[in-house]
């Protein structure tokens, strides 16, 4: 059996912003996104798969096998019907739109789908529920990415508690969480103040982590990025 395509969308940035290019490249798109999604997808059994955003993204989602949302700007608080509250990571908005159609495809398909922060609201958004736009507290920029934080617990009997078992501590760089949860999803992983820090669909095709675990110390050893290509694998039959 082939490796199963596991599908990461990142982010599109100009030349300019990246230390290392030349000032004649400056204008010049780059796609990206951190290199240990892709490494997690690796080490699990996986072939990640870039998604550029001047694809199709139903076209694209018709040869993945998953999806992997990654993290990284803030989602436009108009998918949610609220007025923005904030711009500390202003919202991207054809990313936004290439996301949320790529997400709605892989639902339809039956993929199995991995959120990691911005991936976890964009599920929810997608799903209906809304974001608090602005947590200062658990956008913790000023430790090294893989700092334990705060502890997360998991609800006995859901996907994330098979894979972490009652609680983990985990890292934290986000500044929005859920607000209103989605019909459809189940909030099955929460700090210690209340932040939903996991959610599962009903199905269980759907899960979503709201901290960096490929940015965790024993990376290799984080079973979440496991859970998503077994599901892809079995879906393959």
């Amino acid at each position: 059996m082939s490796r199963p395509l596991i599908g990461l969308p990142g982010r599109r940035k100009l030349a300019k912003a990246i230390e290392g290019f030349p000032a004649t490249m400056d204008h010049i798109q780059v796609d990206l996104y951190l290199a240990d999604y892709s490494l997690g997808v690796l080490e699990a059994g996986g072939l990640p798969v870039n998604l550029p955003i001047d694809a199709d993204p139903v076209e694209l989602a018709e040869y993945l096998d998953g999806v992997l949302l990654t993290g990284g700007a803030d989602i436009g608080p108009e998918h949610y019907g609220h007025q923005p509250a904030t711009d500390l990571f202003p919202p991207e908005s054809e990313r936004d739109d290439f996301e949320l159609a790529l997400l709605g495809r892989a639902i339809h398909r039956g993929l199995p789908v991995l959120g990691i922060c911005r991936g976890l609201q964009l599920i929810n958004v997608q799903a209906g529920g809304t974001l608090n736009q602005d947590v200062q507290p658990h956008a913790r920029f000023d430790v090294v990415p893989d700092t334990e934080v705060h502890p997360v617990d998991f609800v006995d009997g859901s996907i994330l508690h098979g894979l972490y078992g009652d609680s983990r501590k985990v890292n934290s760089l986000h500044h929005q969480t859920v607000l209103d949860l989605a019909p459809g999803l189940n909030a099955t992983g929460r700090a210690d103040d209340g932040t939903v820090e996991g959610l599962e669909s009903d199905d269980g095709r759907l899960v979503s982590v709201q901290w960096h675990p490929e940015m965790m110390r024993g990376r290799p050893e984080d079973p979440i990025f496991g859970w998503l290509v077994h599901a892809a694998i079995t879906r393959q039959g």
